[in-house]
């Protein structure tokens, strides 16, 4: 199977769960517990560009910083945040996620805004098809 026959919009997991760039870590764990998720979408506190992602913190950044709670989440953020389209090819988020070193990738509509998130977990799941289940 090949990867780059595979976009991104089929393996993605629709929606973003966002917070603000000042919400301390211990807010942002739980959200991520309660909605069960592994990262949540950064934005600039006020920002007048609603809906625009600054960031993403994951789980493996909360755990990197666990010695320092009251942290935001604008201090630890990964960004820029690096983003693909829902027409992407899961090989290219496989190839940006190894460039990066990251293993969230956000997914940008047409319009520039956040529609979703794909993982090296979604990666794996494409990967693990067959031909005729793809698709």
């Amino acid at each position: 199977m090949d990867l780059d026959d595979i976009p991104v919009a089929d393996v993605m997991t629709q929606g973003v769960v966002s917070c603000a760039s000042d919400m301390p870590l211990s807010d942002i764990a739980t959200r991520m517990e309660a909605s069960r998720i592994h990262c949540v979408v950064v934005q600039p506190s006020g920002s007048r560009e609603e809906g625009r992602a600054w960031g993403v913190v994951s789980d493996l950044d909360l755990v990197g910083a666990i010695s320092m709670p009251e942290i935001s989440a604008g201090a630890i953020a990964a960004t820029p945040t690096v983003t693909v389209s829902t027409q992407d090819s899961v090989g290219r988020a496989a190839s940006l996620m190894s460039e990066y070193q990251t293993t969230h990738l956000l997914v940008l509509d047409a319009g520039g805004y956040p529609s979703g998130v794909v993982s090296t977990l979604d990666v794996a799941r494409a990967l693990s098809r067959s031909p005729t289940d793809v698709g």
